[in-house]
């Protein structure tokens, strides 16, 4: 038996995506730059992802540039875009942002001459939009708010950030990490009106290695990789046509997105009554499920006195998969960061659990998760140090 409920950290590559790649590598394996006809079916087929990706978020097809991952996207919409400035200026990120956002301000503000400052969060894990209105002049050049915090689930309030902007520094780009929200939660390039939003495939049910920036159009952007000139200057090198044929399979083929939040809303719902049912100890950390800024497939919880890697031991002999927070830290022995910046003792961190769902994930598999996670706690928690 195998329950995965990590989601947040990767997900299991749909069939429809392992059958495009398998496809691509036998029969497309041609260089899109290529002249023949098979390389110029090769090129088709990378506009007809980009118009896959695109769509979903009422983007322009053409402002899609595919990139290696997340972390790259998000790399170029800050690097891309702080590097070409002149004079010195702010860039702005939450205290919520994945590394991959936070270092790259940081670095950029280093090498470019600008300062990085950081957004801080509230007790619920979003950001406190009354500091943030402090901080805004007509100098900030970029501002950072992540989609949804791959962390604590919470959706940040993308159109007050905006709202905001355009009030006290409206030549702001913001620049929006998306990765645990594209076709989970809604969005929409054209009614949001932010520069750039960043896309990574392994999250939902493509390969990995493979993402895409979305920009808006007339956003402009300085290159990162240099070359051949592929994707219209902007990433140069030989296209990953096997990934992105993933890619464009596992967006083709994942639910619509409403239907996505109903059944993913009513597993966290269904697993969040059961647990606390059972454990009146558990306090979900960040907004509570069924609340309107709580993402539909992320739940995060401390289990005290129970220390979360006990539990994430324990489960995994059952065949259980869950998380402890990012899965790019969760390894380094460090206290989230996100979780500290929005006040949480260290006690309640080291409890701390996040599972996370994924439209493949079924309502048997998360109730059978609960009853194991409940037996394993309240054994536990009799013989745990207060």
């Amino acid at each position: 038996m195998e329950i995965y409920l990590d989601n947040s950290a990767t997900t299991r590559p749909c069939d429809a995506a392992v059958a495009a790649m398998l496809d691509s590598m036998r029969n497309g394996y041609y260089n899109p730059s290529a002249l023949y006809k098979q390389a110029v079916d090769v090129e088709r087929m990378l506009k007809t992802a980009r118009e896959e990706i695109a769509r979903p978020i009422e983007a322009d097809e053409r402002q899609v540039i595919f990139t290696a991952g997340g972390t790259e996207s998000d790399n170029l919409a800050i690097m891309g875009c702080l590097m070409q400035y002149r004079e010195a200026g702010e860039v702005l990120y939450s205290a919520a942002e994945h590394p991959a956002v936070k270092v790259a301000c940081q670095e950029a503000a280093a090498l470019y001459g600008h300062t990085a400052r950081e957004i801080p969060l509230t007790s619920r894990g979003t950001i406190d939009l009354a500091a943030l209105e402090r901080m805004l002049h007509p100098r900030v050049y970029l501002i950072c708010v992540m989609q949804v915090c791959n962390e604590t689930g919470v959706m940040m309030p993308l159109e007050a950030v905006v709202a905001l902007r355009d009030q006290l520094a409206c030549k702001a780009a913001i620049h929006v990490d998306g990765v645990q929200g594209y076709l989970r939660v809604p969005f929409s390039m054209k009614k949001l009106k932010v520069q750039s939003y960043a896309i990574s495939a392994h999250k939902l049910h493509g390969p990995k290695g493979i993402g895409a920036l979305v920009t808006a159009p007339g956003h402009r952007l300085r290159p990162l990789m240099l070359g051949g000139g592929q994707q219209m200057g902007m990433r140069s090198g030989t296209e990953n046509t096997v990934g992105i044929a993933g890619f464009a399979a596992a967006v083709k083929h994942h639910m619509p997105i409403q239907a996505a939040m109903n059944h993913l809303a009513q597993l966290k719902q269904a697993v969040f009554e059961t647990l606390a049912v059972a454990i009146p100890q558990m306090h979900v950390l960040g907004a509570q499920p069924g609340e309107a800024d709580a993402a539909p497939h992320i739940l995060y919880a401390s289990f005290a006195p129970v220390r979360a890697e006990t539990l994430v031991h324990a489960l995994a002999e059952e065949g259980i998969m869950v998380g402890t927070g990012s899965a790019c830290s969760s390894r380094k022995h460090k206290r989230s960061a996100v979780l500290t910046a929005m006040g949480i003792s260290p006690a309640a961190i080291d409890s701390s659990l996040r599972i996370s769902f994924s439209t493949q994930t079924t309502r048997d598999e998360v109730l059978l998760a609960a009853e194991k996670l409940i037996t394993h706690y309240q054994m536990l928690a009799r013989f745990t140090r207060r």
